[in-house]
């Protein structure tokens, strides 16, 4: 077993408490750790990418910029720039925004239970998406994201409605 197979499994405050290959936690549910990826564009246009079909769970649904599970040992910041890089093939500098645990009964069996880190970024070049993760991409404003989510949800991951609402909600809140 490699260290990529293992993700970190946490308390309800995020805390660690051991490691569990990637497949299981996914199969008996386990809350883990993981991370959620926005990048826009100076415009303010998210870039999505559509996952590869070969992906082992939400295959060809539409997605975040990226996401994935820190390994062992390594922050959710360094997990965020390699996962950017190996997906989509560049980086930016990314800022943690939030985190919110969610849990998704997927097809097959699978269960995602996650404490999400969001991060943000801004970039405007042009992806090298990597087939093997990503079957395609596009910028997409907002708006135009929310009503295809509303009309489509099946189209799009488990996660990516949640962390949009929960974006807006904390941008759109009064200032203390």
């Amino acid at each position: 077993m490699t260290m990529e197979e293992l993700v970190v499994l946490v308390d309800n405050a995020d805390q660690e408490l051991g490691f569990q290959e990637k497949m299981a936690a996914h199969r008996s549910g386990a809350l883990h750790r993981a991370f959620s990826t926005f990048v826009t564009n100076r415009s303010g246009q998210l870039l999505l990418q559509r996952r590869a079909a070969t992906k082992y769970h939400s295959p060809r649904l539409w997605s975040n910029t990226c996401c994935g599970h820190p390994r062992p040992g390594e922050s959710i910041e360094a997990a965020a720039h390699r996962r950017l890089r190996e997906e989509m093939g560049f980086d930016c500098p990314l800022t943690v925004s939030f985190s919110f645990t969610y849990r998704a009964e997927l097809v097959d069996g699978m269960v995602e239970h996650e404490i999400d880190h969001v991060l943000v970024g801004q970039f405007d070049g042009e992806p090298v998406a990597n087939p093997e993760e990503v079957e395609e991409w596009r910028w997409i404003d907002k708006d135009e994201l929310a009503r295809e989510i509303a009309t489509n949800p099946r189209g799009y991951t488990a996660w990516l409605g949640i962390a949009l609402e929960q974006m807006e909600r904390r941008t759109s809140a009064p200032k203390q």
